[in-house]
C-alpha cells in the first residue's frame, strides 16, 4: 500500500498533480483544497490512497491528514466511490462537511454535483457517530488570472472529474459574468459543481 509521496512537481492541474519521486512520475489525483495547498511549491509531501479496481489503479493525495481521513470514510459508504468523495471535498470544505454531516443537513451535502437526496442521507447517517469537528481552519486559496485563463484551467478541471464539456462552459460563463474574474479557479470550480 502507498500511503505517502515526496517529491518534485512536474504538473499540477486542479484535478491532479505530476509528481516524480525516484525517477517515476505518478499521476496523483487530488481536491481543490489540495490544490490550493500545493500552489507555488516545488517539492511536496502528500499523504496518499492508493485504490485497485479492475479497471484502474488510481492514487489519490491529499495536503494533510484530516482531509485523507474525511476522503477514506466516504469512500467506505456504498455508493461513494473515489471520484464521487473527491468531488465533495472539492465543493466543500473539510469544516464545512464536517458540519454538515454533524448537524445532518442534507440540503448542503445536495448541493454537490451529484449528490442527491439518498447519498446525502447515507453519508450522515454512516458517518455522524465516526467523526468529530475539527479544531482547524480552511485551506489557503490562490491568487486569480485572466478570465480566459481562469475558464480553461476550471473547464479542464471539470471535465477530467467527467462532467459535460459543453454544460460546464456555460456555468463557467454565467458564473464569471455575474461574479467577475476576481474568483480564483478553485472557487469557479466550486460554484460550478453546486447544483441549479
Amino acid at each position: 500500500m502507498i500511503v505517502s509521496i515526496r517529491g518534485k512537481v512536474t504538473a499540477l492541474e486542479p484535478s491532479h498533480v505530476c509528481v516524480e519521486c525516484g525517477g517515476l512520475g505518478y499521476l496523483v489525483r487530488i481536491s481543490l483544497n489540495t490544490y490550493s495547498a500545493l500552489q507555488g511549491k516545488q517539492e511536496i509531501f502528500l499523504h496518499t490512497h492508493f485504490q485497485v479496481r479492475e479497471d484502474a489503479h488510481t492514487l489519490f493525495g491529499f495536503a494533510d491528514q484530516q482531509e485523507l481521513s474525511l476522503f477514506e470514510q466516504l469512500i467506505s459508504i456504498s455508493g461513494v466511490g473515489g471520484n464521487t468523495a473527491l468531488m465533495i471535498l472539492s465543493s466543500i470544505s473539510s469544516a464545512d462537511l464536517y458540519t454538515a454531516i454533524s448537524e445532518e443537513d442534507t440540503q448542503a451535502l445536495k448541493r454537490v454535483k451529484g449528490i442527491g437526496a439518498k447519498t446525502a442521507g447515507r453519508i450522515i447517517l454512516e458517518l455522524k457517530d465516526k467523526i468529530k469537528l475539527p479544531e482547524g481552519g480552511s485551506s489557503a486559496t490562490t491568487a486569480g488570472g485572466s478570465q480566459s485563463q481562469l475558464k480553461a484551467e476550471a473547464l479542464a478541471a471539470l471535465v477530467q472529474l467527467g462532467l459535460n464539456k459543453t454544460v460546464m462552459s456555460k456555468r463557467i460563463d454565467q458564473i464569471l459574468k455575474s461574479k467577475g474574474a476576481d474568483l480564483k479557479v478553485e472557487e469557479i470550480i466550486k460554484l460550478a459543481l453546486k447544483n441549479g
